[in-house]
């Protein structure tokens, strides 16, 4: 059987141009203008500012490939009703992830205000994803056609309550979050209130009530999952309900951001998530709405969830160390580890769930970057965090950059920004993993998530680093 993790795309086969050549054997590998899906001119001036801030020949290249990577190749683009709909697929799947298309179009967020062609496609992906929702609230991925049958080989003999429109039915508490954290910063940015319709409250509703079952307070539920694989990451326990745990406030959750199965259903990472995203829902529903019930109503469970985690959401090291868990069961099991995607513990600041100066949050990055951290890696190339979905000894170039963007000091970034440089495999694109040792051998060439965040990345360093950028590294 082929999986997700087991697709890596040949080569993006994209026609590029020499327009953004720093210098002769560094092209521009970018699609022809004529082929890009979506053009902005707000983000072409971004490419251009941006990059006359950066010395470094490579990575300034990099940068021109990685950060439009989403609209060139990504974003495909309809009406519905008179109304834009916006189908943003992962890379080299033609799938939508919740996740995977809000963390696509983070990076341009700060451009809509005036780019009103660009505002277009934030409208049509917060529709696209409300309705997406409400096919599904348990899936993670979904499919074009919204009557259509999945035709991904590694789900087609999943058993769950697979739907029509659904690609992959994995529960993952975060790809109800993306959502919400996309309709935040859309409405912070724009305080356009168009997306937020009939159609968004009532996914909005959608999302509290899954969470609110997957509380699991009386009784498991409405899910479960299994596929026959040799993989134990890539189904739930127990008849596919998952393991035990104990209700205790916090969210269950059967899979990770990474897709791969969780060990204990409290996932500390993505609970927090929740509570963030649960409070900036209520801020678009009470402020573009005026819907003070379903602003209410997700406050008073982000306020509940906030309070377990804050019970039953730590451990400590074998050292003493007091530190968030990755993943707790409520019988008082835990386990430290983390895994790049994000949330992870590493990205808890990134995500704003905590203060970048938090103490307790500090030791917990601290350790997720040692061999405390089964999944962190050090080699003769690079150092940094992996997780089980492509194997040991593989480090995701995610890691890198949310160590970079997390309040790192400029040494460390600068560490950073040199191993992103370094392990391309002179692709002039980010990738989904690399082996430490050797960044030739790679999965996903063509992963738009991680291009996407190393150029906000460079865009989040030209406005607050500008110095760091300037030099040689």
């Amino acid at each position: 059987m082929i999986d997700r993790r087991s697709l890596i795309a040949g080569g993006l086969a994209l026609v590029g141009t020499p327009a953004f050549a720093a210098r002769p054997n560094l092209p521009s590998k970018r699609p022809a203008v004529a082929d890009r899906l979506f053009k902005s001119r707000a983000v072409e001036r971004e490419i251009a500012r941006v990059s006359a801030r950066i010395a470094d020949p490579k990575l300034r290249w990099m940068f021109g490939n990685c950060y439009p990577n989403t609209l060139d190749t990504t974003v495909r683009m309809w009406t519905i009703a008179g109304a834009p709909d916006a189908f943003v697929i992962t890379g080299d799947i033609p799938c939508l992830w919740l996740r995977d298309s809000s963390a696509q179009l983070r990076p341009y967020l700060h451009l809509v205000r005036n780019d009103p062609a660009l505002r277009t496609v934030f409208r049509g992906l917060i529709a696209r994803q409300s309705r997406s929702i409400l096919l599904d609230p348990y899936a993670n991925a979904f499919l074009e056609d919204p009557a259509g049958k999945t035709e991904l080989s590694w789900a087609l003999h999943d058993q769950t309550e697979m739907k029509p429109g659904v690609a992959e039915r994995k529960w993952e508490i975060d790809s109800l979050c993306y959502p919400m954290r996309l309709a935040y910063g859309y409405w912070q940015a724009t305080r356009d209130a168009a997306p937020f319709d009939a159609t968004w409250a009532e996914a909005a509703r959608a999302s509290l009530r899954t969470y609110r079952e997957q509380q699991r307070k009386d009784g498991r539920g409405p899910y479960s999952f299994l596929r026959a694989s040799n993989r134990s990451t890539e189904t739930m326990a127990l008849e596919g309900w998952g393991n035990p745990a104990k209700p205790n406030g916090l969210i269950q959750c059967g899979f990770r951001p990474s897709d791969d199965a969780c060990l204990y259903p409290y996932l500390i990472p993505a609970n927090h998530f929740a509570v963030t995203t649960l409070r900036e829902m209520a801020v678009v529903a009470k402020e573009a709405r005026n819907d003070t019930a379903l602003a209410a109503d997700a406050t008073a469970l982000a306020a509940e969830v906030e309070t377990a985690l804050n019970a039953h959401g730590k451990m400590r090291l074998r050292d003493g160390r007091e530190v968030w868990a990755y993943e707790v069961d409520g019988f008082g099991n835990a386990v430290f580890m983390d895994d790049a995607n994000v949330p992870s513990l590493s990205a808890l600041a990134y995500m704003g769930c905590v203060p970048a100066t938090d103490p307790l949050w500090r030791r917990t990055a601290d350790a997720a970057w040692s061999d405390a951290n089964p999944y962190f890696f050090k080699g003769t190339k690079a150092e940094g965090i992996g997780g089980p979905h492509v194997g040991l000894g593989q480090i995701w170039p995610m890691s890198l950059i949310i160590r970079a963007l997390a309040g790192a000091d400029d040494a460390t970034v600068r560490s950073c920004l040199r191993m992103l440089r370094d392990t391309d495999a002179d692709t002039g694109f980010m990738h989904e993993a690399f082996d430490k040792d050797d960044p030739t051998k790679f999965t996903r060439s063509w992963f738009a998530w991680t291009n996407g965040l190393f150029g906000e990345l460079l865009v989040h360093l030209a406005d607050t680093r500008p110095a760091l950028l300037a030099a040689p590294l």
